[in-house]
């Protein structure tokens, strides 16, 4: 199915951690992305705003962060982000990371069968909930494209009817020393999953007025009976898919801080389709910033309706404007306007280790604990997925 609407899937995710080394030591080191990016927080140049992705940059393959060292503890809830999926190959992939993490002392939950796809849990060292999942079966093995109706998952895989022991025990059964290929997180995001109060509105938000498709209509499969919709590009392809999860409206909202979700960016080509958007926010009498630009991108910033802050990004000109590929986020780049405060933000900042370190796959109980200078708190548990 032709896609319309102008939005081309996900751009990029931005979330707030703590702390820059553990950051690049967990998304660089152990889940094997690359830090395309150094550079700070336009709006705050004292701080840190890095970048991880593939080795260019590709929309859709890009997880940011800001550093916010002093700020509160963030906590999920309406109006904010959930948690977001990277993508593998397959259910073996996912296995071989199960293992891999827990070599390295993570606690990871599932292999969890979602229908849709597959996937496992863990949490960042800022407690943010980041999921794993597989690229298939796909969005469109139980329905047709363009006719969807509200289904109820089975029973055997949700919360209360699937066996968590036998889940528990599903794991790689070898030490799984390298990310090979098919486990290479760099292909990007999966889907990015937020909380609302009324998943009508937002479908009126999303569907409406962005234009999106909404190409699944079906329940939390953690709280069953509950709502939980899917939009993206007409084919439902990975990386192209946001998704909310309906909550009561006398739930918590979000609070922005360490650990949760700043935006989420929706891609668009070019700078005349990111104005016609603007139009038609504003048409609607939606509120959107002007054009703002991020040097790698341009962007606007809206909101949906219950206060999540959605970003429209374009393609270009991208990640490589100021840098080759081959040394892509290993210096510290400013955009030509903080150029003569160079010295000045530096000083604020603290150096960054990029140092690979190896995992051979035999530290046993050890894991990143054996690795000096790492700061990568490793007790946070994943009690619950809502």
């Amino acid at each position: 199915m032709r896609n319309t609407s102008g939005i081309l899937g996900l751009h990029h995710i931005t979330l707030v951690a703590s702390n820059a080394q553990r950051t690049v030591d967990f998304y660089a080191r152990v889940l094997g992305l690359r830090l395309v990016k150094t550079t700070v927080n336009f709006d705050d140049p004292g701080s840190y705003h890095l970048y991880f992705a593939d080795a260019q940059g590709g929309a859709g393959t890009v997880v940011t962060f800001f550093e916010w060292p002093r700020a509160p503890r963030g906590r999920s809830g309406i109006g904010g982000t959930h948690h977001f999926a990277l993508r593998v190959a397959d259910r073996d992939a996912l296995l071989r990371w199960k293992r891999r993490l827990v070599d390295l002392g993570l606690r990871v939950i599932g292999p969890y069968d979602r229908n849709y796809f597959t996937s496992i849990y863990l949490r960042d060292p800022d407690g943010l909930l980041v999921e794993i999942a597989t690229d298939g079966p796909g969005m469109w093995w139980d329905e047709h494209s363009g006719i969807i109706a509200q289904q109820a998952p089975p029973a055997d895989k949700t919360r209360g009817g699937r066996d968590e022991a036998a889940i528990a025990a599903m794991t790689w059964p070898e030490p799984v020393p390298v990310i090979d290929a098919a486990m290479n997180l760099t292909r990007g995001m999966h889907h990015i999953t937020a909380l609302t109060a009324n998943i009508e509105r937002t479908h009126e938000f999303l569907g409406e007025t962005l234009g999106m498709a909404r190409v699944k209509m079906t329940e939390n499969f953690d709280d069953p009976g509950t709502k939980h919709w899917y939009w993206g590009t007409p084919d439902a392809r990975p990386g192209s898919l946001i998704t909310y999860l309906e909550r009561p409206a006398t739930e918590r909202r979000a609070h922005m801080g360490t650990g949760a979700g700043h935006r989420y960016a929706l891609a668009v080509a070019d700078d005349d389709t990111q104005l016609r958007f603007r139009e038609r926010l504003l048409e609607a009498g939606v509120q959107v910033s002007p054009v703002m630009d991020r040097v790698y991108f341009k962007s606007i910033y809206t909101r949906d309706p219950d206060g999540h802050i959605v970003e429209i990004a374009t393609l270009g000109p991208g990640f490589l404007v100021d840098e080759p590929v081959a040394s892509t986020g290993s210096s510290l780049r400013l955009p030509p306007w903080l150029e003569a405060h160079r010295d000045d933000i530096a000083a604020q900042l603290t150096d960054i280790d990029r140092v690979e370190w190896p995992y051979d796959g035999h530290d046993g109980a050890n894991g990143m604990r054996g690795h000096p200078g790492r700061r990568l708190d490793l007790t946070t548990q994943v009690e619950t997925l809502v």
